[in-house]
């Protein structure tokens, strides 16, 4: 099911000068988004032009295959959830008054706005005793968290980011990161989100699209905008920073080898479990002057063997 559908959209702020051009885009209910690109290119023109912040100067936008204008627009906003980098909560309201405050135009009844307040602060990895505190309260991450769960309160149909962890500590990015990964797997909402990173971007999208002065260079998933570029400037701007993000993301399991039987499984005690990442399985032989090293699971059994030939099947 199609949920955006853009169809030559064009946005010009100056004359003869535009920011987007010709844009021919759909989303799919379901899909992990990753808009990336170089500062400029387009990103946060296109996320505003979904949920109606901006009119684009020609062509259509369809949410749900209904003209975007054409909707209420406050039944749009329920429909999508939005979280920015600035968080943005109201510093005089508690955290649960923050949470549900979407929740007000829907005029829910109190018990049913706390219950919905203390689902939504577990499903972001807080405890429930954060509800009654205050944003000055909290961490960057902790209110980056109260603002993803604001962005779910009202139960949208999809969910826009728009650099939501530029101004998060690189720690805690890669913390949350795993915590919008694990809610996309968990609620399975459509999410399109905006980022400059591009470990990012290989990490959440299901589907990436690469920006440059407001066209497509590139949309697919992260095998084909990692190793099948098909132009000069997608090669450039993903570079080895892509490649190594895609080894830090796979898992070993995805490249298990049947046991050589020439190989006896006591020639080594070296193995690396099927969930680690595949640049621990590459690390181990490379330091050891290996080919190869068993794989376990876990529950300690050998299953295979992970051999760095079996890499030639990636298009470097």
């Amino acid at each position: 099911m199609t949920l955006i559908r853009f169809v030559n959209v064009e946005q010009c702020y100056e004359i003869n000068k535009p920011v987007i051009k010709k844009l021919n885009l759909s989303i799919e209910k379901g899909e992990f988004v990753v808009l990336i690109g170089p500062s400029g290119c387009g990103k946060t023109t296109i996320l505003k032009m979904m949920n109606g912040l901006i009119k684009p100067s020609s062509g259509e936008i369809f949410f749900k295959e209904k003209e975007i204008y054409k909707w209420d627009p406050i039944e749009l906003k329920r429909e999508m959830g939005y979280v920015i980098q600035q968080i943005g909560l109201f510093p005089h309201m508690t955290v649960e008054k923050n949470i549900t405050y979407s929740l007000d135009i829907q005029k829910l009844i109190t018990v049913d706005k706390h219950k919905r307040a203390c689902q939504l602060i577990n499903l972001v990895g807080l405890e429930g005793k954060y509800l009654k505190k205050y944003p000055n309260e909290l961490s960057g991450g902790q209110r980056q968290r109260i603002g993803i769960a604001r962005a779910l309160a009202a139960d949208p149909e999809i969910i826009l980011m728009d650099e939501p962890l530029g101004a998060v500590d690189q720690i805690n990015r890669k913390i949350l990161q795993d915590e919008i990964l694990r809610i996309y797997q968990t609620l399975h909402k459509t999410i399109v989100l905006v980022t400059h990173d591009i470990e990012e971007a290989i990490k959440l999208g299901t589907k990436i699209i690469v920006l440059k002065n407001g066209e497509i260079m590139q949309s697919g998933g992260r095998d084909e905008i990692v190793f099948q570029n098909e132009n000069s400037f997608v090669t450039d701007f993903i570079g080895n920073k892509g490649f190594l993000s895609y080894l830090n993301i796979m898992k070993i399991k995805n490249y298990i080898s049947p046991i050589n039987p020439n190989q006896k499984q006591t020639e080594t005690k070296l193995y690396v479990k099927s969930g680690e990442k595949l640049i621990v399985g590459i690390r181990i032989c490379l330091e050891n002057g290996l080919n190869s090293i068993f794989v376990k699971d876990e529950m300690e059994n050998i299953i295979g063997q992970f051999e760095l030939s079996s890499l030639s099947s990636m298009k470097f």
